[in-house]
């Protein structure tokens, strides 16, 4: 017989249990955790492609919104001003760093205010519950309530309190597409939120509570209410002190409309590759865009149809690429404003002489005074023109740059050769497009291959950079790539051709009144596609483009006209820029290589002024102390070279080399294919002494081939368009001997002296044939038609 009560057995039965039940939820608690937070884990924000390009000193210049339409400048709690977080965390969570992510207190006089009211009328949320609603939102009930709970225990697991605290600051409403604080400061207030005054900070605090209802663009009284708000609240609790609340408190808030960023688009487009960071940074100088752009926008109307432009400035020492316009504007569609013209190939036309003559002054072809022939030349099928329809005769090489002249660019390049010259080119970071299995020719030096604007001011800036040039810098972290393609003394001495300093002999450390230090060189491609003008400035390399991007022509487009304008309007603007800042001209110290000399054509090399072969003198910048002799054209020696040697008597008669009182001489000549453009003394007939009838040389004189000057070979004339003038021509010859016979298709026409001219008016449409004769007995002939 049990001699215990009933309820003294079923006690320790009952703690045996709870004991049972304890140790279960102990167990099983944590377990149901882990497997809820498995099966329902916490979603943190993805990369939803939401980007901001920012200039170098952080202002926006383009963004790039998410699959949303939302765009947000990313921003950590240390690139927040103090006031800010100090509002914010006053206002909204004064325990943010205490609590475990609720706030029981606050949770519990918002469970008050909802059953009294009979309705939700206060959350109680802190800023780790709203952080969790912006991840994932719920609706306003209690099942929606504890899902916010259990997200936001999940925040405090996973992440640290900054953690937090930074998905708020980067995610938080603000109105309209804006999401974070970042992105509304720089919207709203123009200004980065590390630069937030005390007034402005409790507003951006208060708007995320109703960034529709509260938006200071849209209703700012509203907004100053809110904001007063906060300060008060500030104030009582003692955060700032009093004056600063009034200071505050007198700021009303007005704004203009909300401004997105807009600038350097297609730069923006450019860097916004797969796998960019949310904030791309650039080395761009927001102000000068803002301005250069503007400066653009002006150029629209002056601009033909269809036509659009593009701007490039590269501050030189560092590479680095302060502005960037590729088009007058993305939105013209009728200007193709979405083609971006600085990374485009386009043919460069005469942009790439100033290489070829550094080139060659280091190869030891040309000192800046060589004598180059700008006239008619045939190399096969291949018979380059000047710009302006002309030739000139003799000419200097710096002469031949400055001016641009194509004839004697053409005879450099011959003689460096075109392949040596696109190599060198390409190992330096400017490569040229040719078409497929087409091989560097003659015309490469006039346009006849293709590259890019950022090419060409990349290739530029060895003028500046003591013959190294660089790539250029689009963002901070680029690594500045510089190779060697020129000597220091030959970018010095093309750089001074180019800034018009080519004559050592007038002054040689002068600078040019209007523009001080600015180098410059423009160019046109075949068929008025493209206008170009490259600047070399003390502290900037300059690249303009103007044309259509279509690449259909715009008649009367050239360089000088088109492209020179904008790039000195845009020099301009950068030199009261600097001096406004107080920056100095750098100085351009002569290179030690660098000398002048004296030398006399037509040899090219320093001789006695009082000399008889000294027919021209002429002051030359050189290099190393070389003076190379004049370069001959290849096709071009017409049987003669410049040097003639001779047997003179003592009456200054030729005679054979074993007459009595025979003395050696020698007779410099200019080149025979400038005789046309040279004053009757110095061509070869008149500086050539008479022979001696008693003891002649030995052998005729050689006479030169004879050629045809004023048409050439299959060229295709017009009339006067409407007229019914004949179309009349001048014609010369080159070479030849004693008097000329003229023929048109087997008939003779008439008989000119050698030297002379020889004037015919067409007045028939049709095919011609044109025929010489000299005394000699040499002939030439050509084929030309003439039409309507």
């Amino acid at each position: 017989m049990n001699k215990w009560p009933a309820w003294s057995q079923a006690a320790p039965l009952g703690k045996t249990r709870r004991r049972i039940w304890l140790v279960a939820t102990l167990v099983l608690l944590p377990a149901l955790l882990w497997l809820a937070d498995r099966l329902y884990p916490l979603s943190l924000p993805e990369d939803d492609l939401a980007r901001v390009v920012l200039a170098e000193d952080g202002t926006p210049l383009w963004r790039f919104a998410d699959r949303d339409g939302v765009w947000r400048y990313p921003v950590s709690p240390s690139g927040v001003s103090p006031y800010y977080l100090e509002a914010l965390l006053t206002y909204e969570d004064r325990w943010f760093y205490r609590h475990p992510g609720v706030n029981p207190l606050a949770l519990g006089r918002a469970l008050w205010q909802n059953l009294s009211g009979g309705r939700l009328v206060s959350g109680g949320s802190t800023l780790s519950m709203q952080v969790a609603r912006l991840l994932d939102p719920h609706t306003r009930s209690y099942a929606g309530k504890l899902k916010q709970l259990w997200r936001t225990a999940q925040l405090e697991w996973y992440l640290s309190k900054d953690e937090i605290l930074g998905l708020y600051l980067n995610r938080a409403p603000f109105g309209g597409t804006l999401q974070g604080v970042a992105a509304a400061s720089w919207a709203y207030l123009g200004k980065p939120p590390s630069q937030l005054t005390r007034a402005e900070a409790a507003l951006l605090a208060v708007l995320p509570q109703a960034p529709s209802r509260l938006r200071p663009d849209r209703h700012p009284a509203r907004a100053q209410v809110a904001r007063d708000k906060v300060l008060k609240r500030l104030a009582s609790f003692e955060v700032w002190p009093q004056s600063a609340i009034n200071d505050a408190l007198q700021e009303p808030v007005l704004l203009a409309p909300r401004q997105e960023p807009r600038l350097a688009p297609l730069l923006a487009r450019r860097l916004n590759r797969p796998g960019s960071p949310p904030l791309i940074r650039t080395t761009l100088d927001a102000a000068l865009q803002r301005r250069l752009e503007d400066l653009l926008l002006g150029w629209r109307a002056r601009l033909p149809e269809r036509t659009s432009a593009a701007i490039l400035v590269v501050e030189q020492p560092s590479m680095a690429v302060r502005a960037y316009l590729g088009s007058v504007d993305i939105g013209d569609g009728k200007r193709f404003g979405h083609v971006d013209m600085i990374s485009a190939v386009r043919s460069p036309g005469s942009t790439l002489k100033p290489f070829l003559y550094g080139l060659a002054l280091d190869d030891g072809l040309i000192h800046s005074e060589s004598l180059l022939q700008d006239v008619p030349r045939r190399y096969g099928d291949y018979r380059p023109g000047n710009f302006a329809a002309g030739f000139s005769g003799a000419v200097s090489a710096s002469e031949a740059l400055a001016r641009s002249l194509n004839l004697p660019a053409v005879q450099l390049l011959e003689a460096y050769g075109p392949k040596r010259f696109a190599g060198e080119l390409r190992s330096a970071g400017v490569p040229l497009a040719l078409p497929p299995l087409a091989e560097p020719n003659l015309a490469l030096i006039l346009g006849g291959a293709g590259s890019r604007l950022e090419d060409l001011v990349s290739g530029y800036s060895a003028f500046a950079r003591g013959g190294k040039a660089a790539r250029l810098r689009f963002q901070p972290q680029d690594a500045l790539r510089e190779r060697r393609l020129l000597s220091p003394g030959a970018a010095w001495i093309v750089r001074r051709i180019l800034s018009g300093q080519a004559r050592p002999d007038r002054d040689p450390h002068a600078q040019l009144v209007q523009r001080p230090g600015l180098a410059w060189k423009t160019g046109t491609s075949y068929g008025f596609r493209d206008a170009w003008a490259i600047g070399v400035a003390p502290r900037y390399v300059i690249g303009i483009w103007v044309g259509r991007p279509d690449g259909t022509p715009v008649p009367g487009q050239f360089g000088l006209a088109s492209a020179a304008p904008l790039l000195l309007q845009v020099h301009d603007l950068l030199v009261n820029r600097d001096s406004q800042h107080g920056l100095a001209v750098p100085a351009d110290p002569q290179p030690a290589a660098v000398g002048v000399a004296a030398i006399c054509w037509p040899l090219g090399q320093p001789l006695a002024k009082a000399d008889p072969n000294c027919r021209r003198q002429r002051f030359a910048w050189t290099l190393a102390g070389t003076t190379p002799p004049t370069l001959q054209a290849l096709d071009q020696p017409l049987g003669l070279g410049l040097r003639e040697p001779l047997w003179l008597n003592a009456a200054g008669l030729r005679v054979a080399a074993n007459c009595p009182g025979a003395k050696p001489h020698a007779l410099l000549l200019w080149p025979a294919a400038l005789e046309p453009w040279l004053p009757r003394a110095e061509r070869r007939s008149a500086r050539l002494p008479a022979s001696d009838p008693a003891c002649p040389p030995h052998g005729a004189s050689r006479v030169a081939p004879l050629s045809i000057v004023g048409v050439r070979q299959g060229d295709r004339l017009r009339r006067p368009a409407g007229s019914a003038e004949p179309l009349r021509l001048r014609l010369a010859t080159l070479g030849g001997a004693g008097r000329r016979w003229w023929f048109v298709n087997g008939q003779p026409l008439g008989e000119t002296a050698a030297a002379a001219d020889f004037n015919h008016a067409f007045s028939r449409s049709g095919r011609y044939q044109l025929s010489v004769l000299d005394e000699s007995g040499q002939t030439a002939r050509l084929e030309f038609s003439v039409g309507q």
